[in-house]
């Protein structure tokens, strides 16, 4: 006889024990791991781009902080969805920030538009262009309307009675809205990081500024000095004047017209072995506007007896000047009237405006570069040196060796597009590396202070750029103050001449800190606007219908288990 055994049913006090402890066991568990989670402090970005992803040179910076730091952005208000985005992208980083400054970092948006007073509203604005916060124009689409608004891309970080702007909208002119939008959230967290380390940790490096064989003067380079200042100390002085180079760390020569002597060079030279890095803004040839004159001239080589050196350390600077039909314009008297000339803007192909650049953290995501009667590089070969191109012309591009002519008659002649077939040209290299002395092998030149030659250096780096006038600030004539530098006051266009002067010295001075958070890079993925219109009641009502659906059948499948369940018992 077979017999079945039927499982009894758990008393009614045994259970309730039972869900007692399972409770108790997820409350415990909970505490442990709040626990866990306060003293080893950890986050997880599971995004493909690693957006939300601080770097840790930002973190150990943001934990260094003494005091708090106040960040007042001015992107409050209601936007176009692109806008939006970078509005999100800065409240995200902040929020990053505030996480890893340990209290130590407060932020506040505003909206500068939300003034009802116009005079005080008008003062306002004049208050935030003063701090370098510029307004700009929205134009933007929003269900098939123009959408107009004045904005303020920008913030201002504040840290013991110091203040610093930020601009927020970044990113190359030429590109599409949207992708100059992705360059912007892109830029986020170095823009606020750099600003923040501005106000908070001065750097006590010091830059010097080489003068006496013919550079360009101070009032030339009045913005970008001044702009060094805000970062380093910089020092200037004659070279001849200098017996060592020793206690800098970075020297700069811009647009020099007369020749180095050795011992001058010998200066440079041992101060790049032991370790200094230096930047040069060179032209090869003696090409300026003011010597055109009427009749025209010829560009003429220059004679600054740098040519072993730079060759030695692996380029060469090409004695010719680039004409790029992609250029700036100038004023040219093409009449009068009367007595007063009349003139027009036109293309002047010695001008290149340079908007081809390397994936370099110096030259990621950067506007054009305006540039005046620049040359070609070479780059030859140096053992052991890594050599990186950093800016070229367009590919529009012809070479005229020296002597190069010069006359403005160029500017009205029609352009015949079989003479501009050079391709893109380098006109800038950085050059990284253990370089070999040009004194290798030598004696040291009379007057050295060191007269012991050290033949091979220490690990630096060199930039060189084949334009003297890439940090050359123009001169408003009315008022002898300097303009911004990379201004064009021609056109009333303001281009990234400081904006590369400065990560150039940045990646120089400081290559493994926050200059690499330019590389950070966030896909683009936009959605495709046709399908958005054809096919928006449908997605919709999906999403709308759906999860009501789905919420639907769990219920009722809920329902006939849990009958089933006590039908049986």
């Amino acid at each position: 006889m077979v017999t079945t055994e039927t499982q009894q049913p758990v008393p009614y006090k045994q259970k309730r024990k039972q869900d007692l402890f399972r409770y108790l066991l997820w409350i415990g568990g909970i505490i442990l791991l709040n626990i866990l989670a306060t003293t080893y402090f950890f986050r997880i970005d599971l995004t493909e781009d690693k957006r939300y992803t601080i770097a840790p040179v930002t973190k150990q910076m943001l934990d260094a902080l003494e005091d708090e730091v106040v960040v007042e952005v001015y992107l409050e208000g209601t936007f176009p969805a692109g806008f939006k985005r970078l509005q999100q992208s800065v409240r995200e980083t902040l929020d990053e920030f505030r996480i890893y400054a340990d209290g130590n970092l407060r932020y506040v948006f505003i909206d500068p538009t939300d003034i009802q007073n116009d005079t005080a509203r008008a003062t306002y604005f004049r208050q935030l262009a003063s701090k370098g916060i510029m307004p700009t124009n929205l134009h933007a689409t929003e269900d098939g309307k123009q959408v107009e608004r004045l904005v303020f891309p920008g913030a201002v970080v504040k840290y013991k009675g110091k203040e610093a702007g930020v601009n927020l909208l970044k990113g190359n002119l030429a590109a599409s809205a949207d992708e100059r939008l992705n360059q912007s959230v892109e830029g986020v967290e170095y823009e606020l990081a750099t600003a923040i380390r501005k106000v908070a940790f001065p750097s006590q490096k010091i830059i010097g500024y080489i003068m006496g064989q013919g550079e360009l003067e101070m009032e030339q380079t009045a913005d970008l000095l001044g702009s060094l200042q805000e970062y380093y100390r910089v020092a200037r002085g004659e070279l001849s004047q200098i017996p060592t180079l020793e206690g800098l760390d970075l020297l700069i020569v811009a647009k020099p017209t007369k020749p180095f002597s050795e011992a001058e060079k010998y200066k440079i030279d041992q101060f790049i072995m032991n370790g200094g890095k230096a930047i040069f803004y060179v032209d090869a040839l003696n090409a300026n506007m003011d010597s055109l004159g009427t009749g025209g001239t010829f560009a003429m080589p220059y004679n600054l007896n740098l040519d072993d050196l730079f060759f030695r350390y692996g380029v060469r600077l090409n004695q010719n000047l680039i004409m790029d039909l992609n250029s700036g314009f100038i004023p040219v008297v093409t009449g009068y009237m009367g007595e007063r000339p009349q003139t027009e803007m036109i293309n002047w192909r010695f001008y290149p405006l340079l908007n081809n650049f390397s994936k370099h953290p110096i030259t990621r995501n950067l506007d054009a570069v305006y540039t005046k009667f620049v040359g070609t590089m070479d780059s030859v070969r140096a053992d052991g040196i890594r050599k990186t191109p950093l800016i070229f012309t367009s590919r529009y591009s012809r070479i005229l060796p020296a002597p190069a002519p010069l006359s403005l008659e160029e500017a009205r002649m029609e352009v015949n597009p079989e003479q501009y077939t050079a391709g893109p040209q380098p006109v800038g290299y950085l050059l990284e590396g253990r370089f070999s002395s040009l004194f290798r092998n030598r004696r040291a030149p009379a007057g050295a202070a060191n007269p012991k030659v050290r033949e091979s250096g220490e690990e630096t780096k060199i930039a060189i750029f084949s334009d003297g006038d890439l940090v050359r600030n123009d001169i408003n004539p009315r008022t002898g103050q300097p303009y911004e530098l990379g201004f064009d006051r021609y056109n009333n266009i303001k281009f990234a001449n400081r904006e590369l002067a400065l990560n150039t010295v940045h990646y120089m001075l400081d290559s493994e800190g926050l200059i690499n958070v330019r590389s950070k890079e966030i896909a683009l993925r936009p959605l495709d606007k046709v399908r958005i219109k054809e096919e928006r009641t449908r997605w919709q009502l999906l999403n709308l219908v759906a999860p009501l659906v789905l919420l639907g059948i769990f219920g009722i499948a809920r329902y006939y288990l849990r009958k089933r369940k006590y039908e049986r018992s």
